[in-house]
């Protein structure tokens, strides 16, 4: 007889890398300054190894989950403790709250920019997000060893850093790579305003992969990096987070005619 080739699909959450040691975990949210004052926003939460952490120390959760089964499963878990809400559906999609609310999340890897850019690029950002995501991609966007075009992205707005290490075998079942706990806190005095982060990204984005031809004049740029004090850039460009604040400056006196 010829064999059914009709395998039933995998679940959603099949390939995702779930913290499931409860050491591990309260080492991570350890990291953060959540407390009973907050709304918390938690992508992804999976089995609820972490979700259960955080509700001790929160106020109220909000938990967003794409899988229907996994669903389930947390509503029968967590449906009757006060402060818990669960939304089922792709977070990519879903308004983020209102008012004030903090992010901790151990977020699926290969969605880490769409999620940074939808909670870093809003009107009402996280005052802090504390999100696992590749080590790679965590000093990325860290900036580290070297700015990156996605640390300069952030860098007006939100103070970034590595606040903790995940090795790989904490996870089951274990990436490929290690992990690491990146940190996006909200800046109280913003480097710019948050009305002029769209025109600051696009500036920073063509600067970056084009350089500054059509934005800026080597004179120009000479001129106001002088008048900041700032040296020039090096032969390999590889600029400083405030040169390029400086030029991104000094590009909106110029489009003004000052």
């Amino acid at each position: 007889m010829p064999k059914n080739n009709n395998h039933c699909p995998a679940p959603l959450w099949a390939g995702q890398n779930f913290l499931t040691s409860g050491a591990v975990i309260r080492r991570l949210v350890d990291c953060s300054d959540i407390d009973s004052q907050d709304l918390v926003l938690e992508i992804g939460p999976g089995k609820g190894h972490i979700t259960r952490e955080l509700l001790a120390r929160c106020g109220s959760l909000v938990a967003t989950e794409l899988d229907p089964a996994l669903c389930r499963k947390l509503q029968e878990r967590f449906g009757e403790r006060e402060g818990f809400r669960l939304r089922q559906g792709d977070f990519l999609k879903m308004p983020l709250p209102p008012g004030a609310y903090k992010v901790f999340a151990n977020i699926p890897f290969s969605h880490t920019t769409g999620i940074v850019h939808k909670l870093t690029r809003t009107p009402n950002p996280p005052e802090c997000a504390w999100l696992i995501v590749e080590r790679g991609a965590a000093k990325r966007f860290a900036g580290k060893p070297r700015e990156s075009l996605a640390s300069l992205s952030m860098r007006p707005f939100f103070q970034v850093r590595i606040a903790a290490l995940v090795p790989r075998d904490a996870f089951h079942p274990a990436p490929r790579v290690d992990a690491a706990l990146l940190e996006l806190r909200l800046k109280k005095q913003p480097d710019l305003p948050m009305g002029r982060q769209a025109s600051y990204l696009a500036f920073v984005e063509r600067g970056w992969k084009q350089g500054f031809r059509g934005l800026l004049t080597p004179r120009q740029i000479s001129t106001a990096l002088k008048r900041a004090g700032l040296p020039l850039p090096g032969e390999d460009a590889n600029m400083k987070y405030v040169q390029w604040l400086c030029l991104f400056r000094a590009y909106q006196a110029y489009k003004r005619g000052f």
